[in-house]
């Protein structure tokens, strides 16, 4: 029985021994392990053939161990010592290698594997380190904006949960910070969960900012140490909003427009370059010595050409920070006299002058009936073609809208005029008597025979043409006739008669009348001809000479018919002494 006892205090006292034998060579060996993750530790020893059990053990700070797993070599059965903090977290292998479930920063420890025979133990140390990756940093509590010139806090970034304590770093732009006095303070500090274990660091900026860092973008990362190494993580950007003062002032004119002209609506905006911008501005009329407070925008309506000038805005409390526009109001003003309806008599003279007054120079166009005339009209002696509705129209090219029209509606009146001619059919069956009229308002012809009263109502008329028409019968008289037509208008009546002898006595007829526009064509044409053919002047001359005896001796008959119209009995023989003359 003491043989036996022998070896088994020889074990206790092993087991209790402070300083065991170590395997020749072991050096020290690390496990890293990730927070929540599972803690794998190999025993690192080899198994003796003579092995009866293996455990394993932890130190505590002081230096005293804790047994936490038993495995017996025979037995095959595993026992895990009531340690609180490992209940239901360990795993002991038939190697011997222990592993420790959702690692916890407290497993931070020294472990040790031992094996034991009858003769020895033999133990191998295992020290076991617990990461924790903190969270992604963040910008907090960031300023609502920054001033230049100005010291101000500009956020803290903030890591949470990290073990060990991690480093943070701040950018500008991609850049590091680093602390200036005065301009950049840096303050870093940390603090540990007393449950977790784990750290939260944060680090809080103060920074003087320029306008430089408008739009510049803020950074911060934490640098901490992981299994594999170290690593470092960034935060999202942070942009913030620069306040700087107001160096420069200026003024625009809304809308934007090439000119002004009178009745529009202007409005003066006033901008400063500050941020924020200034909300208020004291603004400066032509003539006005004295600022009207306003928001930046101040409007005229309806202005007018006295409204040309400087306008200036300025700062209400620097008002030394001015700016200023010069405002032209184009203007257009048209007078035309006479305007309206105007009513003249034939051959009246009438002048008309359309005077334009302007903010520069303007095109001035003439129009007659809506046709574009070439010239201004000037009237010295009035025809019936003359009438119709002028306008006079001007505007300035390089001002939109800006636009002035004058119209005049002229009238020519005149009492009616009568011209009668006849002529024979070249069958001399039937003879073609017209009654020219001019006149205006457009008279009314009546045909009728004199002596009788009879009415012609068989007639035919051409269009009214500028104050022109006529009205033409077709007879076949068996004996001496005097027609007579009667033109009336509002202004007067007016009756003109004319022989005509019977079919069968042949006289003399009378040309047509030829239209203004005829007239003026030939007149255009006679005047060419003379000009290219001089020669022929000698025998128009001649011509001409025949041609006014003829008329003497028309017109001394024509007299004669005149002096005897309405009277039946002195027609007739006016009749037959035209025929005896002709015979």
């Amino acid at each position: 029985m003491a043989s036996k006892a022998a070896p088994s205090c020889r074990l206790v006292f092993c087991l209790l021994i402070s300083a065991a034998a170590l395997r020749p060579g072991l050096g020290l060996y690390t496990v890293n392990s990730a927070y929540g993750d599972n803690i794998i530790m190999p025993c690192r020893l080899d198994v003796p053939q003579n092995l009866m059990f293996g455990k394993w053990k932890y130190e505590k700070p002081d230096g005293s161990p804790v047994f936490i797993a038993f495995r017996s070599s025979t037995k095959k059965s595993v026992q895990y010592d009531d340690v609180p903090e490992y209940k239901n977290r360990l795993s002991l292998s038939e190697n011997y290698t222990l592993s420790i479930s959702n690692a916890k920063i407290s497993d931070e420890k020294r472990f040790v594997c031992m094996l034991v025979t009858e003769d020895n133990v033999f133990e191998a140390p295992t020290v076991v380190k617990v990461f924790k990756q903190p969270s992604k940093p963040e910008i907090v509590s960031k300023a609502p904006f920054l001033e230049t010139e100005k010291l101000k806090k500009l956020g803290e970034c903030i890591s949470k949960d990290s073990y060990p304590d991690g480093n943070i770093t701040w950018y500008r732009n991609g850049k590091v910070l680093q602390p200036l006095e005065e301009a950049v303070v840096i303050i870093f500090k940390k603090q540990m969960d007393p449950v977790t274990q784990l750290y939260t660091m944060t680090s809080s900026l103060e920074y003087k900012t320029t306008k430089a860092d408008i739009q510049m973008p803020f950074t911060c990362s934490v640098t901490y140490y992981g299994p594999s190494g170290q690593k470092t993580v960034y935060s999202e950007q942070a942009i913030f909003d620069i306040y700087y003062p107001t160096e420069q002032v200026t003024i625009q004119v809304l809308p934007p427009k090439n000119a002004i002209k009178e009745g529009d609506n202007i409005t003066l905006k006033c901008l400063g370059n500050g941020n924020p911008p200034p909300e208020e501005f004291l603004f400066y009329l032509p003539g006005q010595p004295e600022g009207i407070r306003s928001s930046n925008t101040y409007t005229l309506t309806d202005v007018r050409r006295n409204a040309t000038g400087d306008y200036k805005c300025s700062l209400i409390d620097k008002k030394s920070m001015i700016a200023s526009t010069t405002i032209t109001v184009h203007y257009l003003d048209l007078s035309l006299n006479p305007s309206g309806e105007v009513t003249k008599q034939i051959g009246d003279a009438l002048p008309v002058s359309c005077t334009i007054s302007a903010s520069r120079n303007a095109t001035v166009v003439w129009m007659k009936d809506n046709v574009r005339l070439r010239s201004s009209p000037s009237f010295s002696s009035l025809h019936y073609q003359d009438a119709g509705n002028y306008v006079c129209e001007t505007a300035l090219q390089e001002v939109e809208g800006l636009k002035k029209r004058e119209s005049l509606t002229l009238i020519v009146e005149g009492k009616p005029q009568i011209k009668m001619t006849k002529k024979t059919d070249p069958s001399g069956l039937s003879k073609t008597i017209i009654c020219h009229v001019e006149g205006f308002p457009k008279p009314a012809i009546q045909w009728t025979i004199t002596g009788s009263g009879s009415v012609i109502n068989q007639t035919e008329e051409s269009p009214y043409i500028n104050g022109r028409y006529y009205s033409k019968i077709i007879i076949s008289p068996e004996e001496n006739v005097t027609l007579t037509c009667t033109a009336e208008n509002q202004l007067e009546r007016t009756v003109n008669s004319l022989n005509v002898s019977a079919i069968s006595i042949p006289e003399h007829d009378e040309a047509d009348e030829i239209s203004d526009e005829n007239k003026e064509k030939v007149n255009d044409q006679a005047k060419l001809i003379v000009g290219i053919v001089v020669g022929l002047l000698l025998a128009a001359l001649v011509a001409g000479v025949v041609y006014w005896l003829y008329m003497k001796k028309s017109k001394t008959a024509s007299k004669h018919v005149n002096k005897d119209l309405g009277n039946l009995e002195e027609n007739k023989k006016l009749e037959e002494n035209n025929h005896k003359t002709e015979a």
